[in-house]
């Protein structure tokens, strides 16, 4: 129930959907009622409910789906860079969060002349395309676009990669990683990314491509890793001199 302070219906309602988050222990993804439902339990109208919905997505507590209602918000996840390079399954049990993958395309082709630039080999070369839904603790964060110089590197366009590390499966092939080049950029989603995103279309997301090396100063693959801007952070940290 509301209470007679001074605090504005929105803002009350928005205290007593935390709350209620809270105490039922709603896990991020958990749909919440739909709104003329909330209406009547709250005894607010549409408009304030809505304001109260608007002020949580800001604070990250909830997050909308267009077409599809309002639902728990994932924690937002930070990530210390450029420190380090480690795959998306390292930083997530480190975070000690459940990592997983939905793959939507693994095979091998021929390189293009472009990309044959960049990775520095003839162009056919064959290649593992590989693109992912990355999720954490069954969130959809990201959708991974990976390409994979796969010359000495058998048996890689077999792995069940829904559950497998790429870096890993590299490593149990011999293949170290040394450094990553990285351009970061803001984007609007497109309406297929949205989709596997499950977020509105033209939604902010961060778009991170890398080419990535190996010990021997060869590049390995190329990486297009565009997050949800609403559920996803990178962080790191400038000495000034």
């Amino acid at each position: 129930m509301r209470d007679t302070g001074p605090d504005p219906l929105w803002a009350q309602a928005a205290g007593l959907i935390v709350g209620e988050i809270e105490h039922r222990g709603l896990r991020a993804g958990t749909k919440l009622p739909p709104e003329r439902e909330l209406c009547v339990r709250l005894d607010v109208s549409r408009v304030t409910l809505r304001k109260a919905l608007t002020h949580l997505v800001e604070q990250g507590v909830v997050t909308a789906s267009h077409g599809r209602g309002w639902f728990v918000a994932a924690p937002v996840v930070a990530r210390d860079w450029p420190k380090d390079l480690e795959s998306f399954t390292v930083t997530a049990r480190r975070k000690n969060m459940r990592p997983s993958s939905v793959v939507l395309t693994q095979e091998v082709r021929p390189a293009t002349l472009d990309e044959a630039e960049r990775l520095d080999i003839p162009a056919g070369s064959p290649l593992l395309e590989l693109e992912r839904v990355r999720l954490l603790n069954d969130v959809r964060i990201a959708v991974d676009h990976t390409l994979v110089v796969t010359s000495a590197l058998p048996g890689l366009d077999d792995v069940d990669f829904a559950e497998s590390s790429l870096f890993e499966a590299l490593r149990e092939r011999g293949v170290y990683l040394d450094r990553s080049e990285v351009s970061i950029e803001a984007r609007d989603a497109d309406e297929r990314l949205a989709l596997h995103l499950e977020i509105e279309p033209r939604a902010s997301v961060l778009v991170l491509d890398q080419t990535i090396y190996g010990r021997d100063q060869r590049p390995v693959l190329l990486s297009t890793v565009r997050y949800s801007g609403e559920r996803y952070r990178l962080r790191t940290t400038f000495q000034h001199r």
